[in-house]
């Protein structure tokens, strides 16, 4: 029986391991040619979802289906997928050509057809003339492209990756990312991407799905996840942010205010939300400004706070500043560097739009 031709479409998919349900009643899909991740913290279900779209773990419900077809009982070699793994999986005693042309030798495939396909792959990632090599004479990069070459190698209809860039070093990772862009946008086949990195999801997908506890918490573009998080754990998960709890004291005009420790601040009233309610409230720090103490805030809206500023980290296009606000509280703030006329130990004030944070229902209240 054939579903609509998505490239990928999983339907009411669960999986139970004793009393904890690992993915919980899950549903999703995914087109030709698109960069999709499965983002979530480690326990979230997605390395699970993955294997059961491969094959490797059986749904407990639910079914799974690639190009239109059914596959939720075929094996993983009658699935069409291809496979990456964080610990590249090499055969030690193999040669690099030896071990992309593995999946080759387990389809019976003609050996000039499997040349034809060695050579196709190793110019795709870049290792022409690595063929000879062994595992043990490579890079950890070199093997990284040795094992997105083999799961790309029989042209899969889609590829499955899971946290492959785990074991690599950040900068080793930046070229990565740009790589697998590459290789995803030459070959036009899905890739199903499964990370804890928020960055490298936002770097590499189209879309993005957050998971927790088995289940999907918002699935979308990867701008609207980040700009219009759905959800109290999306908003916590994606960014750098500073988390505010306060009970609403007063409400008016789609702006509640909330007593933080003290301190009154504005922020979105979030839907059904009263006064007496608790509200926490993700605040980026890239959307906040920092400056000398007698600096006006820009815009008659902008919250504005005065702080001591207790340490800077330079990370080069931007640093943190961590600041101690009046009631005690630490907020760090990402401006432009070498902001002049502050220094550690100074009095600063801090600002942002009300509307730049993100505010939900406190667990527990209406």
């Amino acid at each position: 029986m054939q579903t609509s031709a998505h490239a990928l479409e999983l339907v009411e998919v669960e999986k139970q391991f004793g009393p904890v349900r690992a993915v919980d009643n899950v549903s999703f899909s995914v087109e030709k040619g698109e960069f999709f991740a499965l983002l979530g913290p480690s326990g979230s279900g997605k390395t699970t979802l993955l294997r059961i779209i491969a094959g490797l773990e059986s749904a407990g419900k639910g079914s799974v289906h690639i190009g239109g077809r059914d596959v939720t009982r075929k094996p993983p070699y009658a699935r069409g997928i291809g496979m990456v793994f964080q610990d590249f999986l090499l055969f030690p005693h193999k040669t690099v050509g030896e071990n992309i042309s593995f999946p080759l030798k387990m389809k019976k495939m003609p050996a000039a057809r499997q040349k034809e396909q060695l050579d196709w792959v190793l110019e795709l990632v870049r290792m022409k003339g690595f063929e000879d090599r062994f595992p043990n004479q490579l890079s950890g990069g070199q093997k990284q492209r040795v094992a997105l070459a083999r799961g790309l190698v029989a042209r899969p209809d889609i590829l499955l990756l899971d946290e492959p860039l785990a074991n690599l070093d950040r900068e080793l990772r930046k070229e990565m990312e740009v790589e697998m862009r590459r290789f995803q946008a030459e070959i036009d086949i899905p890739f199903v991407y499964v990370t804890h990195n928020q960055e490298e999801a936002l770097t590499l997908s189209n879309r993005v799905a957050v998971m927790k506890d088995g289940r999907f918490e918002q699935v979308g573009d990867k701008l609207e996840l980040y700009e219009a998080p759905a959800t109290a754990f999306v908003a916590s998960f994606l960014g750098l942010n500073n988390t505010i709890v306060g009970q609403v004291t007063a409400q008016e005009g789609g702006l509640s205010t909330i007593d933080w420790k003290g301190i009154r601040l504005p922020v979105p009233t979030p839907e059904g939300v009263g006064v007496g309610d608790s509200v926490q409230y993700y605040l980026r720090s890239e959307k906040m400004h920092i400056g000398p103490l007698e600096d006006t805030p820009e815009g008659a809206d902008a919250t504005r706070l005065a702080a001591r500023l207790r340490d800077i980290i330079f990370k080069g296009q931007y640093s943190d500043y961590f600041v101690i606000v009046e009631n005690g509280e630490e907020m760090v703030i990402s401006d432009v560097p070498d902001i002049k006329g502050i220094t550690i130990g100074d009095q600063v004030a801090v600002s942002w739009l009300p509307e730049d944070g993100f505010a939900f229902a406190a667990k527990g209240d209406r």
